[in-house]
């Protein structure tokens, strides 16, 4: 038997962390902030089979970009193991990731959640919807990969999450926009964990008023704005990510910085798409992504 979900990758433009207060579970750990899903992401297939002689429960592989860890994986499988008698059972997991990892495109969050919707369905645990995400929320936090990921690409599309939390605790406010592009550039990845422990006072006084800000305007371009003031106070801009953003602007367009990586993403009217990737293209030593919103938010994909 087989299952495939899908989760869409997701770029946050400024956030607030909410880290352990007198030991609350880990579900009610996260961030508030905002940020966006696209159509690019993971891809995970699980087949199940009857275990014979295997030393190991499961095979973890990966296709496309490759990640260095399977921890995020190994955590969801673990939980899902406890939920029956699966003993029997041989796990081949394939994760086929769409975008560069450790770039600030919120891969172990995609892993985590396409994961644990594929094993829902390939065990028929039958779990609530909000109790697969609070599975790979979990995931995320125990593993110090991410705080937000997973409750902004459970729901898709450009969203302001206003309570920190696991699908069922943390809230969001999705936005409507009208049909835009989303053109980034990756240049190098930045260590999620390093960076949350060493910035956290600096980034979540900043972080909180941008979030009310951004619930009066709910424009995609002042969240641009609000990203770049981010990434400058935070000092994550690279010198080569500063003269990008300076030659975008002058030509009319405005940009953001994708937490935590050094990759800028610019969304914008469809008309403007091939301006940007002009631009983009003097940056050889990045890779340029295009894409669009995804509004679906993660799902089983039918066979």
């Amino acid at each position: 038997m087989e299952a495939v979900a899908f989760c869409p990758a997701h770029v946050t433009g400024f956030f607030k962390a909410h880290l352990e207060q007198n030991n609350e579970a880990k579900e009610k750990f996260g961030s508030m902030g905002a940020g966006f899903s696209i159509k690019e992401g993971v891809t995970t297939k699980v087949i199940i089979s009857p275990r014979i002689n295997q030393n190991s429960q499961f095979q973890i592989s990966t296709k496309g970009f490759q990640s260095d860890k399977t921890n995020v994986s190994e955590f969801v499988l673990n939980e899902f193991l406890k939920l029956g008698n699966f003993d029997e059972i041989f796990f081949d997991i394939e994760h086929m990731i769409s975008i560069p990892v450790g770039y600030g495109l919120g891969s172990s969050g995609a892993v985590a959640l396409s994961l644990s919707y594929a094993l829902d369905q390939v065990l028929d645990t039958k779990l609530d919807k909000f109790e697969i995400g609070r599975i790979a929320h979990n995931a995320e936090v125990n593993c110090k990969t991410g705080l937000g990921d997973v409750l902004a690409s459970y729901y898709g599309g450009f969203e302001i999450r206003v309570k920190p939390g696991a699908p069922g605790i943390g809230k969001v406010k999705k936005i409507k926009t009208e049909n835009i592009s989303i053109i980034m550039i990756c240049f190098s990845p930045i260590s999620t964990q390093k960076f949350i422990q060493e910035k956290l006072s600096k980034i979540n006084g900043l972080g909180g008023k941008m979030v009310r800000k951004l619930l009066e305007s709910k424009d995609y371009n002042n969240f641009q704005d609000m990203s770049l003031e981010f990434a400058k106070y935070v000092d994550v801009m690279t010198p080569r990510m500063e003269n990008l953003i300076e030659e975008l602007s002058q030509n009319g367009i405005k940009s953001g910085i994708a937490l935590f990586g050094e990759t800028v993403f610019s969304m914008v009217p469809n008309e403007l798409e091939d301006k940007v990737i002009e631009i983009f293209k003097k940056y050889p030593q990045g890779k340029i992504i295009k894409s669009q919103l995804d509004v679906q938010g993660a799902r089983i994909l039918k066979n």
